[in-house]
């Protein structure tokens, strides 16, 4: 009887070990960045037609731990940490530093697979961003700084809540954020957003993969205002993965950087990113 009982508690044992596990570090992101919300991990650089600005994005995600259960449900803890940078184009391939924001905190994810083709879940991120003008804002012919904007402290602690709901190869999503802490403290501390992005199921060519994607955000700097961002691309490497993007963007709202948040902005840009 208690060589039974042993046997049956090692079965046991080894049968909830095969279903639940724990892996530090893994290749890919349990919940894969939302296409077309501005603030997502991203590697590369975005080209404004028309002007003399383009945008450089040096950031990553990664889960640290991710714990996944019965091969459907899966949770994550991760770290986020990434720059946006404003520059622009002079002579002699010269692009100084106008304007750049940091942001770093950590994420918690969710997500359930109700069959192949189906899946929800959500993400939670705590983090913190700053943003600061640079050299290239700065006149030093006339000694003062450009169009006679002045720095200011601008900086925020916030919460983000982003469920999502998939099928096939559509996610949708919502979500809410709240600023725990703000300065300038004329800005509003909530925030709401809804989206969506659609990556072709199939290779086109066994090479490339159609995506489109598209945000509203209401971003609260004193009133509401509605911030549109448009993506429509194509993706090389894994659908889900690390890949190559080439897209183009279409962005009207309030300016992304902290130190022009209260500036209104629209333009159409190319850009190219690496996904990590």
């Amino acid at each position: 009887m208690k060589k039974l009982l042993l046997l049956l508690i090692l079965i046991s044992s080894s049968a909830v070990y095969s279903q639940n596990r724990i892996e530090y570090f893994p290749d890919d992101l349990n919940i894969q960045p939302f296409t077309a919300n501005i603030l997502e991990p991203k590697l590369g650089f975005l080209f404004q037609t028309g002007k003399n600005e383009l945008r450089m994005d040096i950031g990553n995600s990664m889960d640290i731990i991710k714990f996944t259960k019965d091969d459907s449900e899966s949770f994550t803890f991760g770290a986020d940490l990434f720059t946006y940078t404003l520059l622009r184009g002079e002579s002699e391939f010269h692009f100084p530093v106008d304007a750049v924001d940091y942001l770093f905190g950590f994420n918690f994810g969710y997500k359930k697979s109700i069959n192949e083709n189906t899946e929800y879940g959500a993400r939670l991120r705590i983090s913190h961003i700053s943003a600061h003008f640079v050299d290239g804002h700065f006149d030093g012919t006339a000694n003062k700084w450009k169009d006679n904007r002045n720095p200011i402290v601008y900086s925020r602690e916030f919460f983000e809540l982003m469920p999502y709901y998939k099928i096939n190869s559509l996610r949708f999503y919502a979500g809410i954020t709240y600023l725990i802490n703000v300065t300038p403290n004329t800005i509003g501390k909530d925030n709401y957003q809804l989206g969506f992005d659609y990556f072709y199921n199939e290779k086109v060519f066994d090479v490339f993969t159609p995506f489109a994607a598209y945000d509203l955000k209401l971003g609260n700097t004193g009133k509401i205002t509605p911030n549109h961002s448009l993506m429509l691309g194509i993706k090389f490497g894994k659908i889900n993965g690390k890949g190559f993007s080439v897209y183009y963007n279409y962005y009207s709202g309030k300016s992304i950087h902290g130190e022009y948040y209260d500036v209104d902005k629209e333009y159409s840009a190319f850009g190219i990113n690496l996904d990590l």
